[in-house]
């Protein structure tokens, strides 16, 4: 076969094989017309050497196919009879694709016979179901089966697995698969790695693990087992090297120091979160562990030295949330390259020797501790640093210069929330590699130095909560592609510098609350194809001139509250991202523009304490909150990968799988949008913004009547048109906004009654409609009877509870829709207050009239006025 193939001109794998193969890549690029898969039709090229093809040395037949992260598009299913040329085949992988089933429309579930020899099988990370489980039932001859991060569920269904004498990995991880694993897995003898991880288990923890004499790999972590471990159940496991446990009780027996040695050697031991109160003793005896992980535990007393002491191949060493104390570290440490000590009660000062005895760290977190005093200069000398945490401790002084000049290879370093202070960076650095600087709530002074110009890959900086004065450099605005600039809270001073909003990755910028002058530059990011929006905080500067028509093009978020600006709001270009736009406390005037009811995506719109004039547009309506079927989300980023470390090792090698660690600083992308609801200022953190709506118009010269079009928005949570010149009636469409929560109509000329319909709102909790010119009855029932007489002040003429004005004619308990209101029983509050206006001026012209003209009755005036005087006079002496 091998020669009639080669005399027809093919090279490589066999002509049925060559076609299989054609065929392959044809329905593959039909579901995902994307995929990265160039097998080339040219008769001359060897096949054998395509990538994702493995052929044997020999015979030149396919033996391995690797098509994982191809992507299909649409939950296609996959059709295996276009597998069955492979005859040969013992590894086919086809993880990262995303189909949605298995097919064969001839062979149906024994598709599989077909690949006799077909050993190692990765289904992982596709979204398979149960559906996919007869298949694999007729797969006898493997040895490894991976059918990680699926959508399976349920009690186990498989335990015809129980029968596969051959199998010696097992995957089932990330999956939702419940009750118990199958007490059969006792017969699969030839086990080595056993990953049941990441499921729903929720009974007794199983039983079957000690008859597992070959098992090298036990994952039972992220479970909900019931009862206790014990590590005595491991004792025959003399071939463990990975054991990994959390959320389990665990049986700590006092026997185990003395009568009970255990046969295996560890390299990875995890377990997190299972409560366990004290070190397990048998972990003294281990002197060849690569990884330990025993966070979020009870522990508690002095650093375990030990651990580094009896193992000096460790690489990784995770205890974060336990109750550690006192940090004694050995004389030198050889190759670890993790240590996580945050979230525990150490209080030291680091010794002068720290960074000489971790010189071969690449990440240390200290942060969420009490640890104080200086940094020592030995940080120096950790020459292969990548990442350092020490926020949120309480560390002092000046930053040590040897920091900045040894640490050369710093990508991350984050010094949140200490108490360092002097100047920051004055002079220049070493720091060519960082990428992500955190430095926000110390007390750092002076100006910003010269001394980051020249790390040109720093993408997060945040400097906020400090007492930087002088002006941003204009060199940040150069050479750097930002995505967080945080300065905020400082006491930084000048113009902002015309380029520094240019970044193409920019997400967020805070310079609120500093003393910046100027205009604002006129656009955020020159990004063109964007999915996401970036946020602009300035609020509470000095900024002066008109908000620029182009600056929310890229904008989710704007913030310019409380500032200088002046003018009036622009006609915005391309303002489709915009979701929260804060203009409150400037000098703004004019008509609120048509063309902001454009802004379909707006969630807060804030203009509040501004001077704006004319009416409300009644296409206010047209904004996002009037689309009931609408659930759409911010667009914005969670997180800002600032630290990734691809290369930390490889600390189990099963026969398909390497075992790594790749261990990440995930930068938060908090942010804060603040808003005046319900009678306060409230700040709307990240994902709880999407829960708001609201309008704030209040405090301004906005007149004519409440459009009926109000009423619309059905969405909003808060509307304040309070402290305006509104005038008319308050219009019962506002009875359709069902999630309103604060209603604020208060400081206007609205007159007429309160519309009945609005006690339907039964979200409402704050109802204000102080100092109009309401009348009648008060309405009552539902949300209505909890506000109090401060809801109505100012309005003379409205009567009932919870008033002490009581109604002559009006009946509280009929509703005004139902029985009707006589016209003649309410007095038109323009026309009395005109009348009252008319008799005052008419006495005032008498008296004035009166005192004009000389008579006896005006004689005899003086004359009373004169004794009332005297009388007064004499009095006060007595």
């Amino acid at each position: 076969m091998i020669v009639l193939g080669q005399m027809h001109g093919y090279r490589g794998c066999i002509a049925k094989e060559r076609k299989g193969l054609l065929e392959l890549s044809a329905y593959i690029i039909s579901l995902s017309p994307d995929a990265n898969l160039v097998w080339t039709n040219n008769q001359k090229s060897n096949c054998c050497h395509w990538e994702r093809i493995k052929c044997d040395i020999n015979s030149q037949r396919v033996v391995g196919l690797s098509l994982g992260h191809l992507m299909f598009g649409n939950s296609d299913p996959l059709n295996l009879s276009l597998f069955h040329p492979f005859e040969e085949l013992q590894s086919l992988n086809l993880s990262f694709n995303r189909f949605g089933g298995l097919l064969d429309n001839h062979q149906g579930y024994k598709s599989l016979r077909k690949l006799p020899k077909l050993k190692i099988l990765d289904l992982s990370d596709n979204g398979l179901n149960n559906s996919i489980l007869p298949f694999l039932r007729f797969a006898t001859s493997l040895k490894t089966l991976i059918l990680g991060n699926n959508m399976m569920e349920g009690d186990f269904p498989m335990k015809g697995i129980c029968k596969w004498k051959t199998l010696q990995e097992l995957d089932v991880s990330g999956n939702e698969f419940e009750g118990q694993p199958p007490q059969c897995f006792a017969s699969l003898t030839k086990l080595r790695v056993l990953d049941l991880s990441s499921n729903l288990f929720d009974r007794d923890l199983p039983t079957f693990i000690n008859s597992l004499k070959s098992l090298e790999y036990l994952s039972l972590l992220d479970n909900n087992f019931k009862g206790l471990f014990s590590f005595n159940s491991l004792k025959f496991l003399s071939k463990l090297k990975v054991l990994k446990l959390s959320s389990i009780s665990i049986k700590q027996q006092k026997e185990m120091r003395g009568s009970w040695l255990p046969d295996f050697k560890l390299r990875v031991l995890e377990l997190r979160d299972c409560t366990i109160e004290k070190i397990p003793d048998f972990l003294r005896y281990q002197k060849n562990m690569r990884l330990i992980d025993l966070s979020n535990n009870n522990l508690s007393g002095p650093f375990p030295t030990w651990i580094l002491e009896n193992n000096p191949l460790l690489e990784v060493l995770y205890l974060q949330y336990n109750e550690f104390h006192t940090l004694r570290l050995p004389s030198f440490v050889h190759n670890l390259r993790l240590l996580d000590l945050s979230a525990n009660n150490f209080q030291d000062t680091l010794s002068d020797d720290f960074g000489k005895i971790l010189s071969s760290l690449r990440q240390v977190d200290l942060s969420d501790n009490s640890f104080k005093g200086s940094l020592p200069t030995s940080m120096g000398e950790m020459k292969d640093i990548h990442a350092i945490n020490f926020a949120h401790n309480n560390f002092s002084g000046n930053l040590p210069r040897s920091l900045f000049m040894g640490c050369h290879f710093l990508k991350l370093l984050q010094l949140s929330h200490n108490r360092f202070d002097g100047q920051i960076f004055p002079a220049s650095t070493n720091l060519t590699w960082l990428g992500t600087l955190l430095v926000d709530n110390n007390m750092f002074t002076g100006t910003i130095g010269n001394g980051l110009r020249n790390s040109t890959m720093l993408h997060v900086l945040d400097m906020s909560s400090n007492f930087l004065t002088g002006t941003i450099p204009s060199w940040m605005g150069e050479q750097f592609l930002w995505d967080i600039l945080r300065m905020s809270n400082n006491l930084l001073e000048g113009t902002i510098p015309l380029t520094l909003f240019d970044s193409e990755t920019l997400e967020l910028v805070d310079l609120s609350r500093n003393k910046l002058s100027g205009s604002i530059p006129s656009h955020f990011s020159n990004a063109h194809d964007t999915f996401t929006f970036g946020m602009l905080y300035l609020q509470s500067n000095y900024l002066t001139g008109p908000l620029p028509a182009t600056l929310i093009q890229n904008l989710m978020i704007l913030d310019v509250r409380n500032n200088e600006l002046s003018g009036s709001i622009p006609q915005f270009i391309n303002a489709s991202g915009i979701g929260v736009l804060l203009l409150r406390g400037n000098d703004l005037v004019g008509p609120i523009p048509r063309q902001l009811c454009n802004l379909r995506s707006i969630r807060i719109l804030d203009v509040a304490n501004n001077k704006l004039n004319g009416s409300i547009p009644p296409c206010i309506s047209n904004l996002l909150f009037g689309a009931e079927d609408s659930e759409e989300e911010l667009s914005y980023v969670g997180g800002i990968f600032s630290y990734m470390d691809n290369d930390m090792g490889t600390y189990y090698e099963s026969i398909i799988e390497l075992n790594q660690i790749f261990p990440f600083y995930l930068y938060d992308l908090n942010f804060s949008v603040e808003f005046s609801a319900k009678q306060r200022y409230d700040s709307y953190i990240s994902g709880t913004l999407d829960y708001m709506y609201g309008i704030d118009l209040s405090n301004n010269e906005l007149s004519g009547e409440i459009p009926e079009e109000v009423g619309d928005l059905v969405r909003a949570r808060s509307l304040n048109l309070s402290h305006n010149f509104l005038a008319g009636s308050i219009p019962e469409s506002l009875s359709k906004m069902k999630d309103i929560e604060s209603l604020d109509l208060s400081f206007n000329k609205l007159y007429g009654p309160i519309p009945f319909p609005l006690t339907g709102l039964n979200s409402l909790a704050v109802f204000n409609v102080s100092y109009n010119n309401l009348s009648g009855t008060i309405p009552q029932g539902k949300q209505f009877n909890t506000f109090g007489e401060n809801s109505y002040f100012g309005n003379p003429l409205l009567c009932g509870p919870p008033t002490n004005r009581s109604c002559d004619i009006i009946n509280n308990t009929k509703e005004p829709d139902e029985e009707g209101v006589d016209d003649e029983t309410h007095m038109d509050v323009v026309d009395f207050y005109w009348s009252l206006g008319v008799t005052y001026s008419t006495f005032l012209v008498g008296i004035f009239l009166f005192m004009c003209f000389d008579s006896p009755w005006r004689q005899g005036w003086f004359r009373l006025v004169d004794a009332f005087l005297r009388f007064f006079f004499n009095a006060h002496e007595h």
